[in-house]
């Protein structure tokens, strides 16, 4: 039983925010909100009752691999940001802004706020979410084989559900499985340490490529 309340639990809170993206589609301070509240208090609620569930330990600093991570996300950083300078032509990214202004109603005047909050607040809930509910604390009660391709593939379908009406599906599949990649890699770096410091690092930067983006698609 203990196997699948995590994976369950996982699953309804993507669920949610699918249809909270894809479907209700309520400006990004509410669908942010909600997001945090899911997140947040699925975890902290289930740990409450299975004192076997560790939240507090997923914030204890690993000094000894933070320089390593901080390479890998500038490595991260030039490689998004380059692989879009190089596809920009290939690539249709023309409605990615007016999709964003559409159904959250982020544009050029908020978009620093917003991309400061996804840089920095929202990168450190998702790796809380995914790495330290659905990968450290899920590997506890089953295989590692497991934890590591379900965290993986959560992480990913849950961003592709927002990516809808942003991209043509080439480039949806292709961010697919970067962010299937993303999240094995986001694990490995997190399972010697059980915390999320050093992929929270890594991801921070891969937010920083994309929001870069995200200022030149604006910009233009």
């Amino acid at each position: 039983m203990k196997k699948i309340q995590i994976p369950f639990l996982v699953v309804i809170a993507c669920i949610i925010m699918g249809i909270v993206d894809a479907v209700i589609q309520p400006g990004y301070a509410i669908k942010s909100a909600i997001k945090m509240v899911l997140f947040l208090l699925i975890p902290i609620t289930y740990s409450l009752i299975n004192k076997e569930c560790n939240i507090k330990g997923l914030f204890k600093p690993d000094k000894k691999g933070l320089l390593f991570a901080f390479a890998i996300g500038i490595g991260v950083y030039v490689t998004v940001l380059g692989a879009y300078l190089i596809f920009r032509n290939v690539f249709d990214f023309s409605a990615l802004t007016g999709s964003l202004t559409e159904t959250t109603g982020v544009n050029k005047s908020n978009f620093l706020w917003v991309a400061l909050y996804i840089s920095f607040a929202n990168s450190l809930l998702e790796e809380f979410f995914f790495r330290g509910f659905a990968f450290i604390n899920l590997k506890k009660i089953t295989t590692r084989k497991i934890a590591y391709v379900f965290s993986s593939l959560t992480f990913a379908l849950y961003h592709i559900a927002m990516m809808i009406g942003w991209f043509g599906w080439p480039v949806v599949l292709i961010s697919l499985v970067g962010l299937f990649a993303g999240g094995m890699i986001f694990n490995k770096f997190d399972e010697k340490s059980e915390t999320v410091y050093l992929s929270w690092l890594i991801h921070m930067f891969a937010n920083f490529a994309t929001n870069t983006i995200g200022f030149i698609l604006f910009a233009t």
